[in-house]
């Protein structure tokens, strides 16, 4: 992880001791914002602009799935990562929720070193494409 920044992470979970599971697990290292609710998030996330969500399935309210599908057709959050946390655990769920958008499958009840190593990889896909993005702005001055 780059020194110049700290990258922040929105959890989203209607169940406290989860959020408090995963502010423990990546707090050291991440921003935390969080969120425990479905309408809330969508405010945090156009708000906050963090650089990933970690995003419950089965909430009160809106649901994890209409919270992706509203964060996909907004122009402020479209881009973000999103990596659904969930109970759930089979195939199908996750299949689903890949299918619809999501970055990542997190299942609970949390691991640590999988939530890290899922975080973690979102994370160097974004320096990578920023690092890319970097790299094809300078050339394009070069020319």
């Amino acid at each position: 992880m780059s020194s110049e920044k700290k990258y922040s992470i929105l959890i989203v979970d209607d169940e406290s001791m989860n959020i408090s599971t995963l502010k423990y697990i990546l707090s050291s290292e991440y921003k935390i914002y969080a969120s425990c609710d479905g309408e809330d998030a969508i405010e945090a996330a156009e708000e906050f602009k963090p650089d990933i969500i970690l995003l419950d399935i089965i909430m009160p309210g809106i649901d994890g799935y209409e919270v992706l599908a509203a964060l996909k057709t907004s122009e402020k959050t479209y881009n973000i990562p999103v990596i659904f946390i969930s109970g759930l655990d089979s195939a199908n769920d996750e299949e689903k929720c890949l299918a619809l958008g999501a970055a990542g499958y997190i299942t609970k009840p949390f691991q640590i070193g999988n939530v890290k190593l899922q975080v973690k990889k979102h994370i160097n896909l974004i320096e990578s494409a920023k690092e890319n993005n970097e790299r094809i702005d300078l050339n394009v001055l070069l020319r």
